[in-house]
């Protein structure tokens, strides 16, 4: 996917490559205090990085959760983002108008795990003609994904990757079943997103669990199993964060973990 990125930095390396930032957009001296901070990191270990950020969480287990700080303003800070430090950006979609209006900030369009069987969403993002990443439903199997994958290039994008980001196990926990990193490489490149796979959903309070300090043994597992990309959520204190707190790595402990995984790549090659 990357290939496709005009602005990616480190094209050339045989790293993985990192999509990385806060799970929402809350403010834009918090987004570029991130992405700066991860940019050094990418030239450090030489690591192809796109920012992350969402403009809108609409998946909320309450009504009176968070979900945005609006949507134009947050969409500028992405754009800022990008601008500010060449990188490129990415955010996720839940409507298909959703499309068209992201397009015009950010450089690729994430389609929600629970909406990535939405034949119209997949049609408006990839007719955007940016990159497309795809996440995996905790409902599906690997090789229904090629199905996913095939609705964007059917309409014309070739411009496609996986997000596995576990299964769904009894109500309240997700495993990550690293067999299927294989299989869907064969249809799309494959990121793992690995704070999203520690995610533990539908707790009775009504806000999300995590199990952060697995972050580490997952991260290594992806990239063992030849996971080409890997999704992180980091925040500077993830006890005040906004939007799923409980399951991202506290951005000061990326360096010590991307050293690490970049040990591993390093092995496996």
């Amino acid at each position: 996917m990357i290939q496709y990125l005009d602005n990616i930095h480190h094209r050339d390396s045989s790293n993985f490559f990192l999509i990385a930032g806060p799970c929402a957009i809350e403010d834009e001296t918090m987004a570029l205090q991130i992405a700066e901070h991860i940019m050094k990191l990418s030239y450090k270990y030489n690591i192809p990085y796109i920012f992350k950020g969402s403009f809108r969480k609409a998946n909320r287990s309450r009504v009176d959760s968070f979900t945005g700080i609006g949507d134009e303003k947050a969409l500028k800070i992405l754009k800022k983002v990008g601008e500010t430090f060449h990188i490129p950006t990415t955010t996720d979609i839940h409507e298909n108008e959703h499309a068209a209006l992201a397009a015009e900030y950010v450089d690729v369009l994430q389609i929600p795990a629970f909406l990535v069987r939405q034949t119209d969403l997949l049609i408006a993002a990839a007719e955007t003609g940016k990159a497309v990443t795809l996440k995996k439903g905790q409902f599906l199997s690997p090789e229904s994904m090629k199905f996913a994958v095939q609705k964007v290039k059917d309409s014309g994008n070739d411009k496609t990757a996986i997000i596995e980001r576990g299964n769904s196990f009894g109500y309240t926990d997700l495993v990550v079943d690293f067999r299927g990193i294989p299989t869907m490489r064969t249809y799309s490149p494959v990121i793992l997103d690995v704070t999203h796979s520690l995610q533990q959903p539908n707790q009775n309070s009504g806000v999300t669990g995590g199990r952060p300090e697995l972050i580490e043994t997952i991260a290594k597992a992806g990239i063992a199993v030849g996971a080409d990309g890997l999704f992180i959520e980091t925040h500077p204190d993830p006890s005040i964060a906004k939007s799923d707190g409980a399951n991202m790595l506290k951005l000061d402990l990326l360096d010590d973990l991307l050293g690490k995984l970049t040990r591993v790549r390093e092995a496996i090659l």
